[in-house]
């Protein structure tokens, strides 16, 4: 077992971003519980957060039982709090029990949490992606819609960016994709939601849901040959892309991120007669309406997720760290 002594938040960060491929993700997740155990943090309080990231690992690897337990433990960690990061122990703790067959108990972990979906930021996507594993799409999306009417109830006037919204666009945001999933017809926050993205895409920030399009290579090749201005989304190389999206999925870990792959056609014909494909809110509706998803992180040692046949250890893994 590896033993892991004085970690301090900086160091848990740097095991997230790490862990998934190194040798032994397991023995990193059973060292982060056993620090725990034997008071070998540099601040208890951090226990919650060392099982959490223990309960990922675990998880990432399919070790269900060991995940479960785990998050068991950060949940009791936090006690009574509602802060964001115990809201995530106890979302992560319902996940995983939808994922072992426990329904009732991943609902009756959840429905505490959901006066709580408008106090924090991260709280509508860890509770939204636990109901959807869960299959209660329908669920998240009366839970949403609940706490975007509560959001706006306590506004004098629509929010004038994305910026301006604060929590109530991370709401919008879960609620839309949650409809889109639903293949819902859009309503006046569905329409909330797009322009609010129209504007943080305007502000010069690439809209949400795209960081995670993947293109390989022949298709990075014609997508910037068609639209040379993409390269300032996706990067001026296709060594430069996959970087892009491989440090992205370290950073989003905790949510068992997936990229999804696309073409350059698939994209001009989302886009049609009257979109722009390199406009940022086309091509965020282009990569949300993708279902086909890539696997990520492979092992160590198989082959890289980006589809260049090398080990994932001697290609994108160390991208992810540059």
């Amino acid at each position: 077992m590896l033993t892991l002594t004085d970690l301090t938040s900086a160091d848990l960060d740097e095991i997230r971003k790490t862990a998934l491929g190194e040798a032994d993700p397991l023995g990193i997740a059973a060292g982060l519980a056993e620090a725990v155990d034997n008071g070998r943090l540099a601040d208890p309080e951090l226990a919650g957060e060392a099982l959490i990231l223990a309960a990922e690992i675990a998880e990432s690897r399919s070790k269900l039982d060991a995940a479960v337990r785990y998050a068991d433990r950060a949940v009791e960690a936090y006690g009574t709090s509602d802060d964001g990061k115990a809201i995530t122990a106890r979302a992560l703790h319902a996940r995983l029990l939808f994922r072992s067959g426990r329904a009732d108990e991943a609902m009756a972990e959840l429905e505490p949490l959901r006066p709580l979906l408008g106090k924090h930021n991260d709280a509508p996507a860890y509770i939204a992606a636990a109901l959807a594993v869960g299959g209660r799409h329908r669920v998240a999306e009366e839970w949403l819609t609940e706490a975007v009417q509560a959001a706006l109830a306590e506004r004098t006037g629509e929010p004038s960016s994305a910026e301006d919204a604060g929590l109530l666009f991370f709401l919008l945001q879960q609620r839309h994709g949650i409809r889109h999933a639903l293949n819902l017809t859009h309503d006046a926050h569905d329409n909330l939601a797009d322009r609010l993205e129209r504007r943080l895409a305007n502000a010069g920030t690439t809209a949400v849901g795209d960081e995670l399009l993947f293109w390989p290579q022949a298709e990075f090749d014609r997508v910037i040959a068609k639209w040379p201005a993409l390269t300032s989304a996706y990067g001026s190389t296709w060594d430069e892309h996959r970087g892009r999206v491989e440090r992205e999925l370290v950073r989003l870990a905790a949510s068992n991120p997936a990229p999804v792959s696309g073409t350059a056609a698939g994209l001009s014909t989302f886009a049609g007669l009257e979109n722009d494909p390199a406009d940022a809110k086309t091509r965020a509706g282009y990569t949300r309406q993708l279902t086909t998803k890539i696997v990520w992180p492979p092992e160590r040692n198989g082959s890289c997720w980006c589809g260049s046949g090398l080990k994932y250890k001697k290609c994108c893994l160390p991208r992810g760290r540059a």
